[in-house]
Parts: C-alpha cells; sequence; structure tokens
C-alpha cells in the first residue's frame, strides 16, 4: 500500500459525542481530499472510566485526551479529536493543535423540567446538575439559593437523571447537544454575562504529532482562522493564570471584523467571589490580550485565590 492509500487514523474516544465529531471531521476530510481512506480508532480513556468522582479528585480534564496521544506516540493513530475545553492549556510539546473547526454555539445550556425556560424561572432550593466549578461558580453567584449537586457521565446519562426527577435542572454545553440532535432539550441559552463559557467551548480541535507532515497538510484545509484567533487568545489567559482542574476560570472571545473582545473570568468555587475583566485590541495580537488580561485579574486578586486553591 503506498503512502498516498495508508488509512489516516483517527483516535477519538467512544461516546455519542465523541464519535459524533470525530465522524464529522471524517466527513470534512473526506470532501476537502477526495478517495482519502480514514480508519477510526475509538479509547477508552480514564475521565471515561471513572464516573463516581469529579475531574478536580481524579486529575483535572487531561485525563480525556491522555490515552488518545498515547495513541499517536505508538503510531497506533495518526491525528486525535478533541473538544477543546477538555485540552490542558498546555499540550505536550511533540504534539500541536493542527486545525480547529469554525466554533460552534458557545454559550451553556439551562436544561429543566418543568417547562421552566429561564434560570429565574427556578424554584428556591433547586437542585441543579453539574460537574463543572466553573459553571457552579457562575450558577451559586446569581442563584446562591441554588443546590447544586456533582453530575458526571455522558450526555444521556445526565439527561435520564434529569428525568429521573433526580434533578430539577442541569447545565450542559448549546454546542454538545445541538450535535447530537437535542437542541429541542434546551430550555435556555445562558448568556455569557450570567455564565461565561468555558476556554475553548463549542469548538473541534484536531491534534497530531508535530513531526507528522501529512497529517498537517491534511489538516490544513479544514482550519478556521477566526476560531484560531480566539482560541488562542483565550488559552492563553488560561496558561498565564496556570489554573488547575480545581480552579473555576472562564473565558470567551468575539471577533468584530479585525477587532477582538475578551472576557475573562476567575472565582471562588461557591460564587461568593467572582473576578471578571474583559479587553479589546487587534484580532492578530489575541495571544498578547489574553496574558493581558490574566495579569489584569492576578492584579486584582487571583494569583492568591488561584493559589489557595491549589494548595487546598
Amino acid at each position: 500500500m503506498s503512502a498516498a492509500q495508508t488509512p489516516l487514523r483517527i483516535a477519538t474516544r467512544r461516546s455519542k459525542l465523541a464519535l459524533w465529531q470525530a465522524q464529522h471531521v471524517a466527513a470534512l476530510l473526506r470532501s476537502a481530499h477526495p478517495g482519502i481512506d480514514i480508519e477510526l480508532v475509538p479509547l477508552s480513556t480514564q475521565g471515561d472510566r471513572i464516573q463516581d468522582r469529579s475531574l478536580a479528585a481524579i486529575g483535572g480534564k487531561g485525563l480525556f485526551i491522555k490515552e488518545l496521544e498515547v495513541a499517536m506516540q505508538q503510531q497506533r493513530a495518526d491525528i486525535a479529536v478533541h473538544s477543546m475545553k477538555d485540552v490542558p492549556a498546555e499540550v505536550p510539546a511533540e504534539f500541536e493543535i493542527a486545525a480547529v473547526l469554525e466554533r460552534a454555539d458557545a454559550r451553556d445550556a439551562l436544561v429543566a423540567s418543568h417547562g421552566i425556560t429561564r434560570l429565574e424561572d427556578l424554584p428556591p432550593g433547586a437542585r441543579v446538575g453539574t460537574s463543572s466549578l466553573r459553571r457552579q461558580a457562575q450558577l451559586c453567584a446569581a442563584r446562591p439559593d441554588l443546590r447544586i449537586e456533582m453530575l458526571r457521565g455522558n450526555v444521556d446519562t445526565r439527561l435520564r437523571r434529569l428525568d429521573a426527577g433526580d434533578l430539577d435542572a442541569i447545565l450542559l454545553a448549546c454546542a454538545g447537544l445541538m450535535r447530537l440532535g437535542l437542541e429541542s432539550r434546551i430550555s435556555a441559552r445562558l448568556d455569557p454575562k450570567l455564565c461565561l463559557p468555558a476556554v475553548g467551548q463549542g469548538i473541534i480541535g484536531i491534534e497530531c504529532r508535530g513531526a507528522d507532515p501529512r497529517a498537517r497538510t491534511l489538516l490544513q484545509a479544514l482550519e478556521d482562522p477566526g476560531t484560531r484567533l480566539a482560541l488562542d487568545a483565550e488559552r492563553a489567559f488560561a496558561a498565564r493564570l496556570a489554573g488547575s482542574c480545581q480552579s473555576p476560570i472562564a473565558a470567551y472571545a468575539e471577533l468584530h471584523a479585525e477587532r477582538l473582545t475578551l472576557d475573562g473570568l476567575v472565582a471562588e468555587p461557591d460564587g461568593s467571589r467572582v473576578l471578571r475583566d474583559s479587553v479589546q485590541g487587534s484580532a492578530a495580537q489575541g495571544v498578547l490580550l489574553g496574558e493581558q488580561l490574566a495579569e489584569r485579574l492576578l492584579t486584582a486578586g487571583a494569583g492568591a485565590l488561584l493559589e489557595r486553591l491549589r494548595t487546598g
């Protein structure tokens, strides 16, 4: 088999959403490169296997991608497809995010029972499920009366707990629900002013080995430049803060022609303190804007807050 005919192998998690994303990338590659042979390599990650503890307790979001990177290291796979909100701020030196797709809806979704269509309509003491400290912090800041309960598992598992009456509402990403054909389950799309999204939320990224010119060349056709500019700004913000999985950090960049607006947030997990600021500037200077915004929040007290969360 010639190099041109060698299948391009895509490492992916086994969840329904991850498989959808990998198949979507495969379809885009086939469209861009007619005749290409593509194989999916579904893998189970530690983050998927451990469902009875929070991500903070078991080591963070990186547990969703480690096995995929190992598969590439061992040359059992050529590329890996990720939700960029699950990718740590620092990617190992031997890998790179070679392409990012156009961003989907980055907002968080309130999925509620009893016909509720606004966060304000949840009754006092309502039980809301989420595994995200970022969502928890902002939810508690907006509605300190709510009871936050840990909710892990894939989208179907989380929806079943809501439908069974274990919870009054749950928070999920709009993008994931839309990709799974579950947009009708969205009770409300939360305004970023109320709940700032996670870094990279709504963005599919494709990782490869930096020393793999074939994969890098094939993936160039999928790159969305505007999404890359926004993502670089958000990830620069997170990297400068050096937060961990115990850190409620959020950032969201929006492009308006050649200008970029970046909102960033660091908060106490219980929502008792929220540090938030924004910057604007040239979209080409997104990384610098991200670092500047992080410095402003560090000066405002985020440094001490994050250090306490890391060591506590």
